[in-house]
């Protein structure tokens, strides 16, 4: 992976020996000679946010075309006489919300022969871990071939007659949601056997500007992270793909494999960086059990790694999944005051009640984003580690079996961050980390600028 850095030899020596976001990064910190006070100290001043752009007002010209759209518009000429097989789910609409299957099947010239589905099904209604078996598509009577059961990666034999993959799936910005993993699986795959990947583009929901939180480390790569990159990664699907498609090392296959495997992308048109998913104008599809809404893909991005083995809890009954927190024990009252006392930027709690399964009222702390700018959307989850440590003492973490231990840090990504927290528990000095993440995904995100396919 590391054979990545000459690419970017027109950048100052200095600037390339820092570059660690993609795939020669570690989380190791360079510590200032300074404590973070524990989580009931007075708060600390935390070090700034790297600059963010404000997101792009609506569009006046209707909904953003998707990248099914745009081949749509074009006639289809990419798949046009092809044999294809589509990787999709049920988030893979056009602007109109039909299905992206729908249209293939029906495409003049084209034949679509094959389905393949990733994590929670073709329906989307899978929950999240859970494997499921190859199918018949019952609207078309093709094969639905699982990426989520007894392999991750299409085989040679469901691969055989394809002329080109194309891949259709809506994913969240950020790096542990699956979709990202299983589109690099099947490049994997089809790049080995000289099949051909068409990648229709879709938004970021979380715009192409925002960056935050550690790169995951080589050794935590997995079905949930299989890029080396920040938690929050500010990429479309098509511009990881062509990050996959063109740096050495990050595909899993021999080199001689990947150059010459081919990848076309086919780019949204009315998609600025800058745009969040509210500002496209596109209804949003649920693209998982708990992802409903764009609130959920925010609350993901926001207490997703804060409620791994903390106690902590996301969503209220089950309204707000990933928006709504709890802990056991503890009041709203106590935890808010508790968040409070943090100052943590961007954003705020409120307490609500509804009810839940048996009709009951359950309450919950709400967290609302009340500035874009300078949120930083992993703060919060790190912070509830700290917390966890406070309200379950000594250290909820370092009780942790081997199994559990992994399953956190394939999240999280770095090995740093679990050996600091395990040890020093509520008094884990967060700032160092989040002052060096801060750099690194500066770093980043300048690096990975020679794949934008779309401008703030």
């Amino acid at each position: 992976m590391d054979s990545f850095f000459p690419l970017f030899v027109r950048l100052p020596l200095l600037l390339a020996s820092l570059f660690l976001g993609l795939f020669g990064c570690s989380s190791q910190p360079t510590p200032p000679p300074k404590t973070r006070p524990a989580p009931n100290a007075p708060a600390a001043a935390k070090p700034a946010a790297a600059p963010q752009t404000r997101p792009a007002p609506p569009s006046q010209a209707g909904p953003v075309m998707l990248g099914i759209d745009v081949l749509a518009a074009d006639g289809f000429a990419a798949v046009k006489g092809k044999r294809i097989g589509l990787l999709t789910h049920a988030a893979g609409v056009n602007r109109a919300g039909v299905s992206t299957i729908d249209i293939l099947y029906r495409a003049p010239g084209v034949k679509l022969v094959a389905l393949f589905a990733p994590e929670h099904g073709l329906a989307g209604q899978i929950k999240a871990s859970v494997n499921f078996g190859d199918e018949i598509h019952a609207g078309t009577g093709l094969p639905v071939y699982s990426l989520h059961g007894k392999n991750r990666k299409p085989t040679a034999a469901q691969l055989k007659g394809l002329d080109a993959l194309v891949i259709d799936l809506q994913d969240i910005g950020v790096r542990s949601y699956t979709f990202n993993v299983v589109m690099r699986y099947a490049m994997d795959s089809c790049f080995q056997y000289g099949v051909p990947v068409i990648v229709l583009d879709r938004p970021n929901p979380l715009g192409g500007l925002k960056v935050d939180g550690p790169a995951l480390d080589r050794e935590w790569m997995s079905g949930v992270g299989a890029f080396r990159i920040p938690y929050i990664h500010g990429l479309t699907m098509g511009e990881l793909a062509k990050m996959a498609a063109e740096a050495p090392g990050v595909l899993d296959i021999p080199e001689a494999a990947r150059a010459k495997g081919k990848l076309t992308v086919i780019p949204m048109r009315g998609w600025r960086r800058g745009m969040r998913w509210p500002e496209t104008g596109l209804t949003f599809v649920p693209t998982s059990p708990l992802v409903r809404d764009f609130p959920a893909v925010v609350g993901y991005a926001m207490v997703g790694l804060g409620c791994e083995y903390s106690g902590f809890r996301h969503g209220a009954g089950k309204e707000h999944p990933f928006r709504a927190i709890s802990f056991k024990g503890k009041t709203t009252t106590q935890l808010k005051a508790d968040l409070d006392k943090l100052a943590i930027p961007g954003i705020s709690f409120r307490t609500i009640t509804v009810p839940d399964s048996q009709g009951k009222p359950v309450s919950a702390l709400y967290v609302d984003v009340l500035n874009w700018n300078t949120w930083r959307p992993t703060q919060l989850s790190f912070e509830l580690m700290r917390l966890a440590c406070r309200y379950d003492p000594p250290n909820p973490f370092a009780e942790l079996g081997p199994k559990e231990i992994r399953s956190f840090n394939i999240h999280v990504g770095s090995t740093d961050w679990w050996k600091a927290l395990a040890r020093d528990g509520a008094k884990t000095d967060l700032d160092t980390f989040e002052a060096e993440w801060a750099r690194r995904c500066a770093i980043y995100q300048q690096q990975t600028k020679r794949y934008w396919l779309y401008q703030p």
